[in-house]
């Protein structure tokens, strides 16, 4: 196996000039930079990336730890984060912890031990536990997607609550007055927000939230199928129903096809986070849909800001920051026309 005294003899230059072109730190010219780099591709070389990280206390290794890799809506966001990373030369080890807390510490454990310099989290079950672990042990974190606890923290997120609070209220202008909320967990900050913006816009409508006509249940396309059968058999029937996120929709969508209703015609529908044209038959949800690759490519950007700034040795960092991504309402056939 090649080593860097072998690319360096090739190149005709130091081992220092081929670790300072591998890593990408100090001057290097073109010309000198191209020969080392058609050595190492001539000879096969693999960088010691162990010895590397030891000297230099850096692996360039991030962490993403989500709950579900399957769902449109983070394949999109990992896309952001993996962007962003390799744009820095990072690489991304990525975590699904199915929203399971034991999963997410295990996880987090294994992570640090391989000397990941910084974590990507979105926190199973909005619990602040995994913050105050990751603070514990001074680890650099930026959190995604959810709010966790009382204590600011650095997060990129969208406002689930306003969304939750149009999407109700284009339905009650469309003249819907018997709205299904089919929420998610109740643990997670996004389910709880998106319920309190559609009960906000009933309660701005003069309506009071129905209970029978809420629901909670996973982030998942069987639970979404199961809460809309509960909803259907329930009273009163409702004619619009909103799902706290895609794969609920998907599953209330299959629960009506079974039922043998029709979207719009019979019963109205929109949701949050949009749907992939490859899961559906046509664009047809009206949605409130997230930036997810902004919010991917903003929350590692956030993160390297941070790692900079402890390689800098910056003696006050910047406080923690939130940066909060627009939603937009678009606006399908799903919805359907006003009510007669």
């Amino acid at each position: 196996m090649a080593t860097i005294r072998d690319v360096a003899q090739k190149a005709g230059v130091s081992t220092m000039t081929v670790s300072r072109v591998l890593n990408k730190s100090g001057y290097v010219s073109q010309p000198v930079r191209a020969r080392v780099e058609a050595a190492v591709a001539e000879l096969g070389y693999i960088p010691n990336t162990l010895g590397l990280s030891l000297r230099f206390k850096q692996t360039r290794t991030l962490a993403l730890v989500l709950t579900d890799i399957t769902n449109p809506f983070w394949t999109t966001v990992a896309r952001g984060v993996e962007d962003a990373a390799n744009d820095a030369g990072f690489t991304v080890i990525l975590c699904n912890t199915d929203e399971s807390e034991t999963k997410q510490a295990r996880y987090l454990n294994i992570l640090l031990q391989k000397r990941v310099d910084g974590v990507l989290l979105v926190p199973a079950c909005s619990a602040p536990e995994a913050v105050a672990w990751l603070r514990k042990r001074e680890v650099p974190f930026v959190i995604i997607d959810r709010k966790v606890g009382a204590e600011p923290v650095d997060t990129v997120r969208c406002d689930s609550r306003e969304g939750g609070y149009r999407l109700t209220r284009l339905l009650l202008d469309l003249g819907h007055r018997h709205i299904a909320m089919l929420a998610g967990p109740r643990q997670v900050s996004t389910a709880a927000d998106r319920a309190a913006g559609y009960e906000a816009a009933l309660r701005e409508a003069g309506l009071e939230p129905e209970p029978a006509l809420i629901v909670h249940g996973a982030y998942a396309i069987a639970s979404g199928y199961a809460m809309m059968q509960q909803v259907l058999r329930g009273e009163p029937r409702p004619t619009a129903v909103f799902a706290a996120n895609n794969f609920l929709a998907l599953g209330a969508y299959r629960a009506l096809r079974a039922a043998g209703l029709r979207v719009p015609e019979d019963i109205a529908m929109v949701a949050y986070d949009d749907l992939p044209e490859a899961m559906t038959f046509e664009p047809f949800l009206t949605a409130a849909a997230q930036p997810a690759y902004d919010m991917g490519k903003r929350a590692t950007q956030l993160l390297l800001a941070r790692l900079a700034e402890l390689s800098a040795g910056q003696a006050a960092p910047r406080p923690p920051e939130e940066i909060v991504l627009p939603t937009d309402i678009i606006v399908r056939r799903s919805s359907g026309p006003p009510l007669a």
